[in-house]
């Protein structure tokens, strides 16, 4: 019961759940505002304080519930504000996808990104990439959006 081929309309505008460390994604998502940058619309963010603490069931959760992708953001491997919360994030992404898979969805509907505080504008173009790549694989087949 894998996820199949869905419509793909040219106006479909994909839903993303962006859960972002809020030391360093978050701030950079505040950064990108402040700055001005045309980040898509189709993200909606929910901070955390560390990336560590994603599980498998947010992700899950968000797919179930009609998110068409989750994109986890955390700070560089290093300048974790909590020492190790993002090396967490990092060896479970593996395991997320494969939970992921099980449940029937594509694995590339997930993506996890290391986004400083001072990288609003990688941030930006991580999300339109994100958004271009979700167009591509088409509608989350439990998405209620039309």
């Amino acid at each position: 019961m894998s996820e199949k081929s869905v419509d793909k309309p040219n106006n479909f505008e994909p839903f993303i759940l962006a859960i972002f460390c809020n030391w360093c994604t978050y701030t950079g998502a505040d950064q990108a505002g402040t700055s001005r940058m045309q980040r898509p619309a189709n993200l909606r963010i929910m901070r955390v304080m560390c990336s560590g603490r994603v599980e498998s069931r947010f992700i899950i959760e968000a797919l179930k519930r009609g998110a068409d992708g989750v994109l986890i953001g955390a700070c560089h491997i290093g300048d974790c504000h909590y020492v190790n919360g993002n090396h967490k994030t990092v060896r479970r992404l593996p395991l997320i996808k494969e939970f992921v898979k099980q449940f029937g969805f594509n694995p590339k509907r997930v993506r996890l990104e290391h986004i400083s505080a001072s990288e609003g504008a990688e941030l930006t173009e991580i999300s339109k990439e994100f958004v271009k790549e979700l167009k591509s694989l088409g509608k989350n087949p439990r998405s209620s959006n039309k």
